[in-house]
């Protein structure tokens, strides 16, 4: 099994077309057709089903697909290690993140990182609560910032450490009979329409519960696609939205106000996982260790 051919088949593989791999690829059609054959034939196996030069991935070719991009990522973080290990400073950080972090947080931490070290690099990518876990277990990325961190049932491939726990708040529209209040407690929304994450958000199910715990069931009225989406649509009076903290500072819509919820319990964690399987390259060893070293900081200035 030769490097070119694994280049050729995953070109292939990932635009499910040879003539446009063999562009992408600069090299001649023939070219590419007569490698992923000579892979196949080495193998034993088909990995793509033929419709004229539009091919797609059999299922081992799917399952053989996974693999090589997992050998990728190996073979791309061991010239990045031996990079950085003669200077750490001026590496690269591969890092994603909930898109509830994307306006606060993660940039707050970059800045910071960036201060101190002026040369580090950051590849950044955002995804879903458990495309996050996949992909550090896949090594698509090394790290991730995540909320909430994930059970001790993923110990075996990931591990990680809680950087802070946030409260939940209610967003409501300015004109809200609740408006005015200090704080209110959930149950007092139970007759509101809500604007909610879609399904496959975990924060979704985490306001859910929340309301199932505080004896009833919310009112969906809309779903957005993601936090400002819900933002508008609160400002637009159209539900009341329960939020992360985090997402509201310095970024809190015209026409709706934030309350505190009196639920001692309406928190989640955020923390930063990473993989048991593999070492972090020097650099994002170097930036874990700054968010640890940062957060424990916050905390003792909190005190």
């Amino acid at each position: 099994m030769e490097t070119r051919q694994i280049q050729y088949f995953m070109e292939v593989a990932k635009r499910e077309h040879v003539t446009e791999a063999a562009d992408a690829l600069h090299v001649a059609q023939s070219s590419v057709s007569r490698q992923i054959f000579n892979l196949e034939n080495e193998l034993g196996v088909e990995l793509f089903i033929r419709e004229g030069r539009r091919v797609k991935l059999t299922p081992i070719g799917k399952i053989f697909y996974e693999r090589m991009k997992q050998v990728a990522n190996l073979l791309e973080e061991a010239k990045r290690e031996v990079k950085e290990h003669l200077n750490p400073e001026k590496g690269t950080v591969r890092i994603a993140f909930p898109i509830s972090m994307a306006a606060h947080t993660l940039p707050s931490i970059i800045y910071a990182f960036r201060t101190q070290y002026p040369e580090a690099k950051f590849q950044m990518s955002n995804g879903l609560y458990h495309d996050l876990i996949d992909g550090v277990i896949k090594g698509e990325f090394n790290l991730a910032m995540i909320a909430p961190m994930p059970t001790k049932e993923m110990a075996k491939k990931i591990a990680g450490t809680t950087l802070f726990t946030e409260n939940i708040v209610a967003l409501l529209p300015i004109h809200h009979p609740l408006a005015k209040r200090e704080s209110i407690m959930l149950q007092e929304l139970k007759s509101d329409q809500f604007v909610v994450l879609p399904e496959e958000y975990v924060f979704r199910e985490q306001v859910v519960q929340a309301c199932h715990k505080a004896g009833f069931t919310p009112k969906v009225a809309f779903e957005g696609k993601d936090i400002d989406a819900l933002k508008g649509l609160v400002s637009a009076g159209l539900g009341v939205a329960l939020m992360p903290e985090m997402t509201l500072v310095d970024n809190t819509p015209i026409s709706t106000v934030v309350i505190p919820l009196s639920d001692t319990s309406l928190t989640r964690t955020v923390g930063v996982i990473y993989p048991t399987q593999r070492k972090l390259l020097p650099t994002e060893e170097l930036f874990y260790k700054f968010l640890i070293e940062t957060y424990e900081r916050l905390h003792e200035f909190k005190k």
